[in-house]
């Protein structure tokens, strides 16, 4: 059997091993692991402010995006030393040890490990309990596109500002938008959830046609989704920059207000990216160093519009004030004790 070829990369000072690097990660353009783990230290710098100290969930790709990625919520066995973690606790009452970027090389190393998509959690050790960003999918339903996600988002930063809070957008990588609003970790994980369904709510109402927070795909017709959910404890979005597991390599690529508008999420590929950051530079740099919203004029809204709690995913334990997670259809379906 012939010897699997491995390269020594320096990155930031580090020694970081890239295995297989003529593996083909990507098919269709015949992207190959050497490709990715240049672009991820390509883009280390403006990725490292995103990732930097946050417990961060790796999805990987062992067998090239054809095959079947895996999430790793736990740092693998045989990290290197400088590999740091981050204790998380789970919905169950569970912890674990989850990798935590701290330096350009910790990205490569995941990269190296197979890792396309870095999905951070919204903290930084060492409080993982208390959010520092309150974040929004907008989520295209069939029959809708992205331009329909834009003219969500623009609503949704309006919304946003009347909550005291400034948004960020960013492409998703596929057909959707995230925005991303750094807040003060000061309230924990249903206190900014509930101030996510609160400001989708005010986005809905003002957009019916447009815009919804049904949590059932039955209710939802053709709009996008504001997926508020996605601000539960232990769900996580893949961050800015990261390289999602589809057949073009397309990128989350964080963008501004004012470009958003005439963005074709298409054009930001591993391959592109590198050059769009050397030409552009990056359109969040300033949100690391903002000044900082908070949760408190959402929250009054929640109290407020006296609509109470959403479903949480079905995965979740039964949680306080939730609804009951049946889907509308089957609760009206008539049964035995209430036929008539």
């Amino acid at each position: 059997m012939a010897a699997k070829s491995v390269i020594l990369l320096d990155v930031g000072g580090r020694e970081v091993r890239l295995t297989s690097p003529d593996k083909v990660v990507f098919p269709e353009p015949g992207i190959t692991k050497r490709e990715v783990m240049e672009y991820y230290v390509a883009v280390s710098a403006p990725m490292l402010a995103v990732l930097k100290d946050r417990p961060t969930n790796l999805k990987r790709y062992p067998d090239g995006v054809d095959g079947e990625p895996f999430f790793a919520k736990r740092l693998p066995k045989g990290a290197p030393d400088f590999i740091e973690t981050a204790k998380v606790t789970f919905p169950s009452g569970r912890t674990a040890d989850t990798f935590c970027p701290t330096e350009p090389a910790s990205i490569a190393w995941a990269a190296n490990m197979g890792t396309l998509d870095f999905h951070p959690w919204p903290v930084r050790r060492p409080d993982t309990d208390h959010p520092d960003e309150l974040r929004i999918d907008l989520d295209p339903q069939p029959g809708t596109d992205f331009a329909d996600a834009v003219a969500v988002a623009g609503v949704l930063r309006e919304v946003l500002t009347e909550a005291g809070l400034t948004g960020w957008p960013k492409t998703s990588g596929g057909r959707g938008l995230h925005v991303f609003a750094p807040i003060r970790p000061e309230w924990d994980f249903i206190q900014v959830r509930r101030a996510v369904i609160s400001i989708a709510r005010r986005v809905a109402a003002r957009i019916p046609e447009k815009a919804t927070v049904a949590w059932w795909k039955e209710e939802r017709g053709e709009r996008v989704f504001l997926d508020f959910n996605q601000a539960a404890r232990d769900r996580t979005i893949a961050s800015a920059w990261s390289v999602r597991g589809l057949p073009r390599a397309t990128v989350s690529m964080p963008l501004s207000w004012d470009d958003l508008a005439g963005a074709e999420p298409d054009d930001f590929t591993l391959r592109t990216v590198p050059g769009l950051l050397a030409e552009r530079g990056d359109a969040h740099a300033a949100m690391h160093t903002a000044e900082r919203g908070g949760c408190g004029t959402a929250l009054e809204w929640y109290e407020e519009d006296g609509l109470g709690e959403m479903p949480y995913p079905p995965e979740y334990p039964k949680m306080p004030g939730e609804p009951m997670r049946v889907q509308p259809s089957r609760a009206r379906r008539p049964t035995s004790d209430n036929a008539p």
